[in-house]
């Protein structure tokens, strides 16, 4: 998992710990899905500037999964 601490909160990147505990390689992934290689590093590294919603679905039903499985928004705690 990479976490990603912004202004507001912090986002984590699962996509990686999903594909360990299935056993599904990136080239897989990229191959059954037809998703741009760069698309699905940026998506396990947290370097993601924009969620593509085409994308993520895709993702989403190749490997049986929510979006909170592979991307999670925690806002910081107002005080």
């Amino acid at each position: 998992m990479v976490k990603l601490d912004i202004e507001k909160g912090t986002y984590l990147f699962k996509l990686e710990d999903i594909l360990k505990e299935k056993n599904i390689s990136i080239n897989k992934l990229m191959r059954d899905t037809n998703t741009d290689f760069k698309v699905l590093k940026r998506m396990m590294s947290g370097e993601l500037v924009r969620f593509d919603i085409f994308v993520t679905a895709r993702l989403c039903d190749y490997l049986h999964c929510s979006i909170t499985d592979i991307i999670e928004y925690i806002p910081n705690k107002k005080i």
